[in-house]
């Protein structure tokens, strides 16, 4: 019989139990308002491009100053939550994004916008894995937790599915500054829920910070996406070649630093499990292959077939629709199979398939009817979101319940940096403008897909203990 004790606002149930509280709600809430941003910008990227005279450069780092930032930092936010607690630091976070988001709204020209971007990113990745840590913490029942991991996967689905379509309205009435605004009372709501109903975690003193390790990796992550990035615009010159360099430099002295340092905030040794690895990497390819497809697909819309900002949105609703559906069922059916692997080669397969099919389409016609595109875009979406539950389940049930923080640290961590080098990337190869350069960057985000599909075939196992 379950047993259940503790907080009046969550469970630490040893059994079956329901899923939903008022803590998964305050975590959820703030996961939201997170999701929410990776979404929500891209269909107000040509009225920025409009407003603020950016470029296709500046529009790109306006995405990926908040996906690095908070790819780089997810590591480090996972490590804090487990020494200060899951809590305190998940609602540090949400301060320091609302107060970045207002920041953004404000923001008169695109570097002030950059750097409050990198700012929202800095508070996301303090409440990410908070939020995951706090979760663990909730449900310690494993088949619970997989049902709640996909309730939390799915408020990712509805932030992800409402971006675009919210934005769009945004944009058509009040002004692109609101797709900023508009995180102000989400934040606040996530911030009232979580002081009133989750409880504040044991603080695990002893536990090191990594600034050495924290520092590498910011520097590798930013002169690859520089390198990308610039490398589209203007092609091999002096600076990307440069920047490739100090990524290379700085991966180096990454890895020195985490087999060295006596506390990591990235343990090496965690690869050694397959599972873990395996669903880390399929975690950095499947953000690759979809945010990169956002961003290029947004621009397809609204510079190729002159749709408004409106219109863009309820066109990627099919896509970003299907990622809610894609999350609950996702969770629900790794609790009854009993493992992520099949789970991850169903959505992994759905996915490609669908970016693969999307490649064919814009090959064939350089404006594609758009009812022929509403199956791939649905495929695509589906097969996001059933995916990415179960990556983050193999991960966190991968390694002691001490290092949940650090764990959904790595797996965040691997999504955004997929998220950046996918934005960077596909952007760059669509930057143009060309038909050929959008057949191009959508093959390849539908390749990424296929290529997780592969790695969980060698590396997932069929049951995580």
């Amino acid at each position: 019989m379950a047993t259940k004790t503790g907080h009046p606002g969550i469970s630490t149930t040893r059994g079956p139990a329901r899923v939903l509280s008022f803590a998964l709600v305050a975590v959820c809430t703030g996961y939201f308002m997170v999701i929410l941003d990776s979404t929500i910008v891209n269909v107000a990227l040509p009225a920025l491009r409009s407003d603020l005279r950016a470029g296709v450069n500046g529009l790109q780092w306006v995405v990926d100053g908040y996906l690095l930032v908070l790819a780089a930092g997810l590591l480090s936010g996972g490590a804090l939550a487990d020494r200060f607690g899951a809590r305190r630091v998940f609602q540090t976070g949400l301060g320091v994004f609302v107060a970045s988001s207002l920041g953004c709204g404000l923001a008169p020209d695109v570097p002030v916008l950059v750097l409050a971007r990198v700012a929202q990113g800095a508070g996301a990745a303090l409440s990410v894995p908070a939020s995951l840590a706090l979760l663990r913490a909730a449900y310690a029942d494993r088949t619970t937790r997989a049902r709640a991991v996909g309730v939390w996967g799915g408020i990712a689905g509805v932030a992800a599915a409402g971006g675009p379509l919210l934005g769009g309205v945004l944009v058509g009435t009040v002004g692109w500054r609101w797709v900023f605004f508009v995180n102000v009372p989400i934040g606040l709501a996530a911030m009232a829920l979580t002081a009133r109903y989750v409880p504040a975690q044991r603080a695990q003193t002893g536990k090191g910070l990594d600034p050495a390790g924290q520092l590498t990796g910011v520097a590798a992550l930013t002169a690859l996406a520089l390198a990308m990035i610039e490398g589209g615009r203007s092609g091999v010159d002096a600076l990307v070649v440069g920047s490739a360099l100090v990524f290379v430099l700085a991966v180096a002295g990454f890895l020195a630093v985490e087999r060295t340092v006596r506390t990591p905030m990235l343990p090496l040794g965690l690869f050694r499990t397959p599972t873990f690895s395996g669903g880390t990497a399929v975690g950095l390819l499947i953000n690759l292959g979809f945010y990169g497809e956002l961003f290029v697909i947004n621009l397809y819309f609204q510079q190729t077939l002159h749709y408004s900002a409106l219109l863009a949105g309820l066109a990627l609703l099919p896509q970003m629709g299907m990622a809610v559906a894609g999350s609950w069922l996702s969770g629900r059916f790794t609790a009854r199979v009993g493992s992520p692997r099949p789970t991850l080669l169903i959505g992994l397969v759905t996915g490609g398939a669908g970016l693969l099919a999307l490649t064919g389409l814009t090959a064939a016609a350089a404006h594609v009817p758009y009812p022929l595109m509403v199956l791939p875009l649905v495929a695509t979406g589906f097969g996001m979101s059933f995916t990415m539950p179960a990556a983050t389940t193999a991960v966190t049930d991968g390694v002691p319940a001490e290092q949940a923080g650090l764990a959904s640290g790595v797996i965040n961590a691997a999504r955004q940096t997929g998220g950046v080098i996918g934005v960077a990337l596909l952007g760059a190869l669509a930057g143009a403008g060309t038909l050929a350069g959008l057949r191009t960057a959508l093959a390849v985000a539908g390749l990424a897909f296929l290529a997780g599909a592969l790695i969980t075939l060698r590396t997932v196992d069929r049951a995580v203990p």
